[in-house]
């Protein structure tokens, strides 16, 4: 009998999870003066963002911002043209120069008939300004992400976790709280927006399960019998500025009770593990506060049993201002001393306190980005948002403000979170006419066997749910969707998948 020949298994590190990024093509990179919308692929990654690179932040969250700012003059524009046998021509040639991509044909060559459909190419150029985002962030890596994965994964270790989820409330002002307020790698930390940072706790045990069998069958990050740990990260937020109606709306901003709601559910999910796999189960968590007015942090420190205090925080803003002007290493040592000093007679594990000091020393130089930028506060206190994120997470959206996120693979699941987000539209959008654009996005394992056509089957079914609990407003041309999948085994840009448009196929 002819002996059986197999492939080499591949080695730990081919194993491990693909980058959120792959290799683009050399193009022109987007300037401050490119649409993003203009631009499909760009230059190589950018270089990793030690330090703090406040110039390449700041051109980037400009760039993003204008892309989407330029939406409703250049509507206005087209609308504002005589529509006679050269108005598609002129129309388009608007929308290139303007948005740096073209409009619909079949909307503009039926305005003769009963006017501008302005809603449909409000929603169109939406979503086209999505497009471009995303394949921006994918194909390039403007943030640096990729370039800083390996050397916070190897930080992660040493301070003795082999993963780390952070789940954000939904809230599109907390957005940004990976690639900014954090400054940490997408991909190497894991983010799940829920509304309230209430995130369901069966979900989280089933994720904790898979990064556990993975370290159990492929050693990835490490071997199941190192002794690291499995850390769950919760950010709720709060408002220095009006903190009576610009805080959590789903705890009726109310600082206190969105603070302990996080920290209770914490508390369930660590229990729910210990229950499930016995007391030796390995699951450290921590609680952080985020004053989006200021992107301010305030960290409750755990003893060392593990155990968060609500009234044991230390907040950045104080180290900001303490470490102005020193150098970096001056810097580090005081975040150092003040962690210890914060932890009192019983301070956490020494990994959880270098872990902790790196978040401040991070968020230090968001403030100082914040101050360059903005003056020290952002102008807008309340929702700016400019689409709703439904499904899984969009890990491109890394910018406060720009999206509502509603995590859900069902939308009996995720119902509260979307109704959230639709009210705040309501007041964004529909009050000035405008529709609300919903994308909606599932990623999918690649290697796994009809994992892609699963992907667009859960698109189909939450947007027909959609149809039905905002039918209203669907009649009405007031809510489009659109759908996109993405591979996250091997990486790359989205796949346009279904839309309410029928346009959808050129995005």
């Amino acid at each position: 009998m002819a002996a059986i020949r197999t492939s080499p298994r591949p080695s730990r590190t081919a194993r491990r999870r693909a980058p959120l990024w792959r290799a683009a093509p050399p193009r022109q990179p987007l300037t401050s003066a490119t649409p993003v919308s203009a631009v499909s692929v760009a230059a190589g990654p950018a270089l990793p963002s030690q330090g703090g690179d406040k110039r390449r932040l700041g051109d980037y969250e400009r760039r993003v911002r204008q892309a989407f700012a330029a939406i409703e003059p250049a509507l206005r524009q087209i609308a504002a043209l005589p529509q006679d046998a050269e108005f598609v021509r002129r129309a388009q040639h608007e929308a290139r120069s303007r948005l740096g991509f073209e409009l619909p044909v079949s909307v503009l060559e039926r305005a003769w008939i009963g006017g501008l459909d302005m809603r449909a190419l409000f929603a169109h150029a939406s979503f086209a300004t999505v497009r471009a985002l995303s394949d921006d962030y994918f194909l390039n890596d403007p943030l640096g992400m990729g370039a800083r994965a390996v050397e916070f994964e190897r930080f992660l270790l040493e301070c003795g976790f082999h993963a780390m989820s952070l789940t954000p409330c939904s809230d599109g002002r907390l957005a940004h709280v990976i690639g900014y307020v954090l400054r940490l790698p997408m991909g190497v930390v894991r983010r799940k927006a829920h509304a309230g940072a209430l995130f369901d706790v069966e979900e989280a045990v089933r994720r904790w399960t898979e990064t556990e069998l993975r370290r159990h069958r492929e050693g990835v990050p490490n071997t199941a019998e190192a002794p690291t740990r499995y850390l769950k990260v919760v950010a709720y937020h709060y408002s220095s500025r009006d903190p009576a109606h610009q805080g959590c709306a789903a705890h009726g901003s109310d600082d206190a009770r969105a603070a302990a709601a996080g920290l209770a559910q914490l508390r369930a999910f660590r229990e729910a593990i210990e229950n499930s796999y016995c007391c030796g189960a390995s699951i450290d968590i921590l609680l952080i506060g985020i004053d989006t007015d200021t992107d301010h942090i305030r960290v409750h420190l755990p003893d060392a049993a593990g155990e968060p205090a609500l009234e044991r925080h230390l907040d950045s803003g104080p180290l900001h201002a303490e470490t102005r002007g020193l150098g970096a290493q001056a810097v580090r040592d005081h975040i150092r001393a003040a962690v210890a000093a914060a932890g009192g007679a019983s301070p956490p594990a020494e990994g959880m306190q270098r872990l902790v000091a790196r978040l401040i020393e991070h968020n230090l130089e968001q403030l100082d980005y914040v101050r360059a930028e903005h003056g020290g506060q952002y102008p807008d206190a309340g929702h700016q948002e400019r689409f709703i994120g439904v499904g899984g997470d969009l890990s491109e959206v890394q910018l406060r403000n720009l999206t509502f996120f509603a995590f859900m693979r069902t939308l009996e699941e995720g119902a509260a979170d979307l109704d959230i987000g639709i009210d705040i539209f309501r007041r964004l959008n529909l009050e000035r006419g405008l529709p609300i654009p919903v994308v909606v996005r599932f990623d999918y394992p690649g290697r796994v066997p009809g994992a892609r056509a699963r992907a667009v089957e859960r698109c189909a079914r939450v947007v027909e749910a959609i149809t039905r609990r905002y039918p209203e407003l669907v009649a009405q041309g007031l809510l489009h969707t659109w759908s996109t999948v993405r591979d996250s085994d091997h990486g790359g840009r989205i796949e346009s998948v279904g839309g309410s448009l029928s346009e959808w196929e050129g995005l």
